[in-house]
């Protein structure tokens, strides 16, 4: 293969910013942008500039390879879909606003893919028709399209973004269950060569369906997932995902419920202050309207609602709180006064705190008054247990009982075990051994490529820059032209040599532009090895520099060529 030639910053299409952009608000956004690496086109929607489309491409060459590694095979499908796939499986409805619908010229209903599993399910059905067709795996690294309500973060949520998605399909469970664990042992060879710092953890399934679904997550400042990890045990999972037992307690000896007089008390702080009690001790009831119709959603008075969790239960259908009409149209509904007994037309879910026994201070269903000793299962019924309180640090382990640790995350990869939900909806069958049709099974695996990009630039960026693994680094060295004819003659003569050795090059030979202007944006960009032809370069002489360490050396060219070729 020919060297790849030195990429000169003099004819690069890429100007860096010594401010972070006004709309910036995390670290690989502001740092992306100001090396020059991306730019917004617009709410959600980004642009790779040339140094950023090779970081982006180095990862989508990493996750090839270990997608090609297992025996997966790549195609290459559309992004503009037809509806009908997509309503077969209810898919339609269920992704709701995020997805982008539109007409062609005849009327006709398209979708731009989210996902594809239903695509890659046809095309399966189209292709095999014996199980000596399967197993197989497929896979894509395209763009995906998704209606963000609030694109924000840079690339890190966008309304289109790159992601490798891939699909198995099987005859028997233990053969969904062994391309599962091949999917996981690829993504976890991905992400070490990629240099992330990542967990593995328990999820939920989402609009995919399916049973088993885990998360591989990026620990960052900026991730908008939230993940528990027990020091104690193994146990690690998103917040969203973790649930509780139910465990109900004897209330036999609690007394009959009473009604007592709490003016001017219609939030739970005031309440617990008017009665000297703790928070713990009341029962706050939000209500939402779920597809129009009014749920009451019960936890402990200390804890919030995940609202999240709420519309993961009642998906697909549309959660939306009520507002000042549902109260005027519901007399018996009074604000800041809401208690589950005799609560009526209404349902009732209730946290797993909320267990049958438990005793409780909520609202009596009349304005200024509460009710105390109103026991779950004796003075009021929940409907359905639901976990829906929002986890917090400390709260105990569901494996060992320790306290939980909560940290943020970027979601980087997710892997489910669909089963035969779309192989159902579409009707995939193969013949088996015995002649007699067998339903296929399938998995879905996804690795945000794009996301990937900006989780490392969230973790290994410094108060200088960007820092990219040696891997994923557009290129493996930065030679840097102190500024004079004879430093820059040095500069691209050792380039030269050391694209002939195979290595990827960037010199700054810019004319007219300050020497600390190049060294500023030399740890900007973030390449790993940084080549100085500076105050020594008449003696042939060059300051190598470690952008990770910032370790520093003198070399001459032999030594220099010879030390960054090792």
């Amino acid at each position: 293969m020919a060297n790849a030639p030195v990429q000169r910053m003099s004819q690069l299409m890429a100007k860096t910013l010594r401010d972070d952009p006004a709309d910036a608000e995390v670290l690989s956004h502001k740092l992306l942008v100001r090396a020059g690496y991306v730019r917004r086109t617009a709410a959600g929607i980004w642009s790779w500039l040339p140094l950023g489309k090779k970081v982006l491409s180095n990862v989508e060459r990493i996750v090839r390879e270990e997608m090609d590694a297992i025996g997966a095979q790549e195609v290459s499908l559309p992004a503009l879909l037809p509806r009908e796939p997509y309503e077969a499986t209810g898919r339609w409805e269920e992704y709701g606003a995020e997805l982008f619908r539109l007409n062609d010229r005849k009327g006709g209903d398209y979708l731009l893919g989210p996902t594809h599993e239903e695509i890659f399910t046809l095309l399966v059905k189209d292709q095999c028709s014996s199980y000596k067709d399967l197993p197989v795996i497929l896979y894509q690294i395209q763009t995906k399209f998704r209606d963000e309500a609030r694109p924000r973060a840079g690339i890190l949520r966008g309304r289109e973004f790159l992601m490798k998605d891939s699909y198995s399909f099987d005859t028997e469970d233990e053969g969904l269950a062994k391309s599962y664990a091949l999917h996981r042992q690829a993504y976890q060879r991905v992400f070490e060569r990629l240099g992330l710092d990542y967990r593995i953890v328990a999820a939920t399934a989402g609009a995919m369906g399916g049973s088993k679904s885990e998360e591989f997550l990026a620990p960052a400042e900026a991730g908008e997932d939230t993940f528990a990890d027990c020091p104690n045990c193994d146990f690690a999972a998103n917040t969203e995902a973790i649930s509780y037992d139910l465990r109900p307690v004897d209330g036999s000896a609690v007394p009959a419920a009473e009604e007592i007089p709490t003016p001017d008390t219609p939030t739970i702080e005031t309440l617990a202050a008017s009665l000297g009690v703790p928070a713990s001790a009341t029962l706050k009831n939000l209500l939402v309207r779920v597809d129009g119709e009014i749920v009451a959603v019960g936890v402990p008075g200390d804890r919030e609602v995940d609202l999240g969790k709420v519309e993961e239960h009642f998906a697909p259908a549309t959660v939306e709180m009520v507002t000042e009409a549902d109260f005027a149209a519901r007399p018996d509904l009074v604000r800041g006064y809401v208690g589950p007994q005799g609560l009526e037309k209404a349902t009732y879910i209730a946290d797993p705190r909320v267990a049958p026994g438990t005793a409780w201070i909520t609202g009596a269903n009349k304005e200024g008054m509460h009710a105390k000793n109103v026991v779950a299962g004796r003075d009021f019924e929940v409907s359905e247990y639901v976990d829906v309180v929002v986890v917090q640090e400390g709260d105990p382990c569901p494996k060992c009982g320790t306290g939980l640790k909560l940290d943020r995350a970027i979601e980087i990869g997710h892997i489910f075990q669909l089963g035969r939900k779309y192989a159902d909806a579409l009707k995939l069958d193969v013949l088996g051994q015995n002649g007699k049709p067998v339903r296929v099974t399938m998995g879905s695996y996804g690795i945000g490529v794009s996301r990937a990009v900006a989780a490392l630039a969230e973790q290994t960026a410094d108060e200088k820059g960007l820092c990219w693994p040696a891997e994923v680094a557009p290129a493996d060295v930065h030679v840097v032209a102190a500024g004079k004819a004879l430093q820059t003659e040095l500069a691209l003569e050792v380039s030269d040599k050391l694209a002939a050795a195979g290595l990827r090059v960037l010199v700054d030979d810019r004319a007219g532009v300050s020497p600390g202007v190049k060294f500023t944006d030399s740890e900007l960009m973030g390449v790993p090895q940084i080549l100085v032809a500076g105050r020594r370069a008449a003696e042939g002489v060059l300051e190598l520099k470690d952008r990770r360490t910032g370790e520093r050396e003198e070399l001459t060219v032999d030594e220099a060529i010879a030390r960054l070729t090792a």
